[in-house]
């Protein structure tokens, strides 16, 4: 009997002590001292849900900020906004869609149909312009934003789209900065150098400009002022590296070279020959070909002289297809600049920080994440949509909670990461042909 009452006693022991130990059906989400009861989310068409070189109903939905505000719900956030295209023009500006895979060569095409244009020159979108928190604009840049006349007919169609015809001179800060936040998350900057990358380094018009450091630093710093000038708190987002997107790393001088000779030339093919600032050359693996590069059919295509395109320095591929070295070197110092500019500015305000940079440079030499193989790999990689620049579903899903991470850290909260298994990657087609 004794020994029975021991057994007893040692049991009720062990399930005191296995009671204390927390369990993750214990973790409460908090807000802790922040108030989501309005947040929103400003940015560019990262924030916005362009996907696959489009605006279109279904990128909108995941989109970063979105599946945010989603889990906020659980910490006190309230209902998030977007402006969406209808169901019967679901396909927004239109969006490119990947129909067959030949050979392991993408086959796409432009998606035409359930378009939302209510005018064809200039090209205008459909007017959505009742109170949204999503106020993400594709092509918006820093410098752009404090610029009147860009969401105007002659401007920007997408910051249009959001404006009646009263506000066309409002400029996008004074718009985003007036929304009565109560918490706000910012990823303002990546097109003042992106836009000169993707045209291979080439300045050709103010979309294509670099913004200078010391502008790009006044004016977040007057962006940053003006958020948080009623005490509220938000998160600010590094620019990424163009050197971890597909666009810049899918068509490489070895993948070129192959498909050259592939086709059985008299000799084989030892250079491909590039444009550059300072005069032709042969190319290098430190020089980047951008994704467009690939569907052009130029390679090898004579010209009048019977020069063959790209494989003689006297008909060498255009600069624009192509962001050599030096041009690289420029787009990178310049972000690091920037980055440098937007970590001092959540340090000086106290804000979360969500290290986009660093996160897709992990990316790009390929992880693992929560069993997903992740990686920066044209359509095999998950993370990037067919643009080779924007994201897929599970690519947001990862970047809303690198800023859930963030904040946590940051400001104490127990906001729920998003479950990136619920989400796709690039949608494969049902045609493969080897």
């Amino acid at each position: 009997m004794k020994k029975n009452k021991l057994y007893i006693a040692a049991a009720l022991a062990l399930l005191a002590i296995a009671s204390c130990k927390p369990t993750l059906d214990e973790y409460t989400p908090s807000a802790g001292s922040l108030n989501f009861s309005k947040y929103v989310a400003i940015g560019n068409s990262l924030t916005a849900g362009y996907a696959d070189g489009g605006l279109y109903l279904e990128g909108q939905k995941v989109a970063y900020p979105n599946l945010i505000a989603e889990q906020l719900k659980q910490v006190g956030g309230s209902e998030f906004k977007s402006p969406f295209f209808s169901e019967d023009q679901a396909n927004g500006s239109g969006y490119i869609t990947l129909t067959a895979l030949v050979n392991g060569q993408p086959v796409t095409a432009q998606v035409t149909d359930k378009l939302a244009y209510r005018s064809a020159s200039p090209k205008l979108l459909t007017r959505y312009t009742d109170p949204i928190n999503n106020l993400g604009v594709p092509g918006m840049r820093m410098d752009m934003a404090f610029a009147a006349g860009v969401g105007s007919q002659a401007g920007n169609m997408y910051f249009e789209r959001l404006l009646p015809d009263a506000d066309a001179m409002k400029t996008y800060f004074a718009y985003s900065t007036t929304q009565n936040h109560t918490f706000f998350s910012f990823a303002l900057g990546n097109n003042d150098a992106l836009g000169r990358a993707t045209n291979g380094g080439v300045e050709d018009g103010p979309t294509s400009t670099l913004t200078s450091t010391a502008l790009f630093t006044s004016l977040l710093g007057n962006y940053v002022t003006t958020l948080t000038a009623g005490g509220q708190k938000g998160v600010l987002a590094t620019i990424p590296d163009v050197t971890a997107t597909p666009y810049f790393t899918t068509v490489t001088r070895a993948a070129l070279l192959a498909a050259v000779n592939a086709t059985n030339p008299p000799t084989p093919v030892t250079n491909i020959y590039i444009a550059t600032k300072s005069g032709p050359r042969a190319a290098t693996d430190q020089d980047y070909f951008v994704l467009p590069f690939s569907s052009t059919g130029l390679l090898g295509k004579p010209n009048a002289a019977q020069i063959p395109y790209g494989l003689h320095p006297l008909n060498p591929v255009e600069d624009k297809y192509v962001l050599d070295v030096s041009e690289t070197a420029t787009v990178v110092q310049r972000i690091n600049e920037y980055n440098a500019a937007i970590k001092a500015a959540a340090n000086s305000k106290g804000l979360a920080l969500a290290d986009v940079h660093e996160f897709l440079n992990n990316v790009k030499g390929g992880v693992r994440i929560n069993g997903l193989a992740v990686s920066a790999k044209y359509i095999t990689g998950n993370a990037f949509s067919l643009d080779g620049i924007h994201l897929t579903p599970i690519g947001n899903a990862l970047m809303a909670n690198i800023f859930i991470s963030a904040i946590n850290s940051k400001y104490g909260s127990k906001i729920p990461q998003v479950d990136v298994a619920k989400y796709r990657g690039v949608k494969l087609p049902d045609t493969v042909t080897k």
